[in-house]
């Protein structure tokens, strides 16, 4: 038996899910989201979906509510889509990774700034 690698599933996954969000997933709580990874344990049972989320705190809330509402959808078409044995249960997670990145790249720009002007 040939075992299958959990990196290629949870990239597979990345894939199906975006595109599930993107074309076929309808709530109006979902604003604009992008998966930026998936990590799933080794018995392919549990999948973390980190997302990022354009807009407010407000708006993000709204977004991990509306994905909460729509799991069971979401795992029945990743279920007809991918050939897994067991669907993993999803967890939606804000990945803050790009906040936090351009909030550095802004302080080092003042910084920058203030020893331009020494």
């Amino acid at each position: 038996m040939v075992k299958i690698r959990p990196g290629r599933v949870a990239e597979e996954l990345k894939k199906e899910l975006s595109q599930i969000l993107q074309k076929e997933f309808k709530d109006p709580g979902i604003g604009f989201i992008t998966i930026t990874g998936v990590e799933i344990t080794g018995d392919l049972s549990e999948a973390k979906v980190f997302l990022s989320v354009l807009g407010s705190e407000e708006q993000k809330v709204a977004t991990l509510r509306a994905l909460a509402r729509g799991k069971g959808y979401l795992r029945s078409e990743i279920g007809k889509r991918m050939r897994l044995r067991i669907v993993p249960e999803l967890t939606f997670k804000m990945d803050t990774s790009i906040e936090y990145g351009s909030h550095i790249q802004s302080l080092l720009a003042k910084i920058n700034d203030g020893q331009a002007e020494e």
